[in-house]
């Protein structure tokens, strides 16, 4: 149970106000360890992030002036992820929780439960869209003032997140991520207001080097001899649009699904026709699948991350060099010219 500072105030004459004060302050600690107004303990803002993305973005425009924690502990899949009654508590002690509504059931029930005044929900951020494993007839065109420069024809979108069949994987598109990052920031500056100045530069920072990432990103997949690629994990919809690429995934967004036999032929004869060299498997799930289908038609494979967490395994040490990583495998898969 909590102490009220203020009762004790009423309670307890002047002369010993200061004691109580101090008292009231050890059991506040004592019985949560949980935040004030102004943040933690030792001044920083307690930070919950449900993953890696999150995390990044927490860290990056908070620096110094917060704490952030994660729900998602490396190597654990995201999409998996089952919340303990250590992290339920940890959530509801928070100053501001971040995460991405529909990517993780557990988490959106929990941070609906926690009570916390500050939550961000990055899907409302950016505008999401639907995207799927393979197909036409999807009109490739961007949200309003990011047009997919050069975009393939489409996709037959069939993603099962949220009500709307949503694809959550906005992070994987430098443009969206800096739409994310810069709500983020607008939230720590309200929840920190001290510190509004720092969190708005920060954020300024960051967004300069997305539109960077994203300049690399263009330019570097500009010409390519061929536009299709193929995945394990049906993650890449937003940075195939954005890019002008065709996805082809050989699950859906679960990437532990096992693919029917049909969809393998399938993916053996889009190999042929797109001249494909290359299937891509991610760090943090089996690569099974993958080797399966590049046996069966002479394919290489390397690793195309989807950038859900940070693991020893991962080629880059953050979100940047990570997805400079998967800029040179997808150059070198699709035959830069």
């Amino acid at each position: 149970m909590k102490m009220d500072v203020m009762n004790v105030r009423r309670l307890i004459p002047t002369a010993t106000l200061a004691g109580a004060v101090a008292l009231a302050a050890t059991a506040l600690t004592a019985c949560s360890g949980a935040a004030g107004a102004a943040g933690g303990k030792d001044g920083r803002l307690d930070v919950t992030a449900s993953f890696y993305p999150m995390q990044f973005l927490a860290e990056q425009i908070g620096k110094d002036h917060v704490k952030v924690d994660t729900l998602t502990k490396p190597g654990v899949e995201p999409h998996d992820l089952e919340i303990t009654p250590k992290q339920t508590a940890q959530l509801a002690e928070s100053d501001v929780v971040l995460y991405l509504k529909t990517l993780q059931p557990a988490v959106d029930k929990a941070v609906a439960q926690s009570g916390v005044k500050n939550i961000v929900d990055a899907a409302t951020l950016t505008k999401l869209e639907a995207h799927g494993t393979s197909g036409h007839d999807h009109d490739h065109t961007a949200e309003e003032g990011h047009p997919a420069e050069g975009a393939a024809d489409g996709h037959d979108h069939d993603h099962s997140h949220g009500e709307a069949g949503e694809d959550p994987h906005v992070w994987l598109d430098p443009v969206k991520y800096a739409e994310i990052a810069k709500g983020v920031g607008a939230a720590l500056e309200k929840a920190d207001p001290d510190h509004a100045a720092d969190y708005e530069k920060n954020t300024g920072e960051l967004v300069a080097k997305l539109g960077a990432l994203d300049t690399e990103f263009k330019d570097g997949l500009k010409n390519t001899a061929s536009k299709t690629f193929i995945t394990t994990h049906s993650a890449f919809g937003y940075l195939a649009e954005r890019y002008g690429l065709d996805q082809e995934g050989i699950s859906g967004v679960d990437p532990e699904s096992e693919p029917s036999p049909a969809r393998m032929k399938e993916l053996q004869t889009i190999a042929k026709k797109d001249n494909v060299t290359t299937v891509f498997f991610e760090t943090l799930a089996s690569d099974k699948t993958a080797k399966t289908l590049a046996t069966d038609t002479g394919l290489k494979t390397d690793v195309l991350d989807p950038l859900e967490g940070i693991t020893d395994k991962s080629q880059g040490a953050d979100y940047f060099e990570v997805m400079r990583a998967n800029l040179k495998n997808l150059q070198k898969a699709l035959g830069n010219k």
